[in-house]
């Protein structure tokens, strides 16, 4: 193990040590069968919902992004060209939420030691959860939950000692399963933001996120009329 008593010294220098041993595991491999429209490239202010995602994750000290794709694999993968991203794909997108976090988890490189599982309909987290969820894994935390009013939240942060179980979760339950299976480990740790519990799983979710982030009302394309997925507008 490098000498890290140095760093201890200098909370800066800590954290982007810290970081470089942080990756995200971003899920957008779903249907947005709720929604009625894709939700990763629906716009949210002045980028699309996955955009954003990005954005918090990486403002918030992650340097690298695993997008676990599925469901209209390659509009992701287009959108997100030339971004320093990989990604991994789950080829059901009908399968549970475990079978994309096992399908990121392998994509990992090797050096990461904890990855933090983030939802792609989340778009709104501010990025200093991210980092204080870091922080407190640098303190010795190896699963940790950001709440708010005592509400858990994502993106949650899971030490890869627990690797295996993270490959396994379709099997044990998901990841509600796994982390109930650890409460006595688990860290809830208070954040500052009530948008790490809310997620965007209908229209009117979309519509009420957004005017309450952006200020203003999302661009609006004709509802669904059948329970089919609509195409995304950018």
């Amino acid at each position: 193990m490098p000498d890290t008593a140095g760093l201890q010294q200098h909370p800066a220098l800590w954290l982007t040590f810290g970081v470089n041993r942080v990756a995200a595991i971003l899920l957008a491999a779903g249907q947005s069968r709720r929604m009625g429209a894709f939700k990763p490239l629906l716009p949210f202010g002045d980028k699309t919902v996955i955009e954003r995602c990005l954005h918090y994750l990486q403002q918030g000290g992650v340097e690298t992004i695993v997008v676990v794709v599925g469901h209209r694999a390659g509009e992701l993968r287009e959108k997100l060209t030339g971004r320093s991203v990989l990604f991994a794909v789950n080829p059901d997108p009908n399968s549970e939420m475990g079978a994309s976090i096992a399908a990121g988890v392998k994509a990992l490189p090797k050096a990461c030691e904890a990855t933090l599982i983030a939802l792609v309909d989340h778009p709104a987290v501010p990025p200093i959860v991210v980092s204080t969820l870091i922080e407190n894994w640098q303190q010795g935390s190896r699963l940790i939950v950001p709440t708010w009013n005592g509400r858990g939240g994502h993106p949650v942060l899971v030490d890869l000692s627990f690797k295996p179980e993270l490959l396994n979760l379709d099997a044990s339950g998901g990841l509600r399963a796994f982390l109930d299976a650890h409460q006595t480990t688990v860290a809830r740790v208070p954040v500052d933001s009530p948008f790490i519990a809310r997620d965007m799983d209908t229209w009117d979710d979309y519509l009420t996120l957004h005017q309450e982030v952006i200020g203003k009302p999302a661009p609006e394309p004709p509802r669904p009329r059948t329970n089919e997925t609509l195409d995304a507008f950018i």
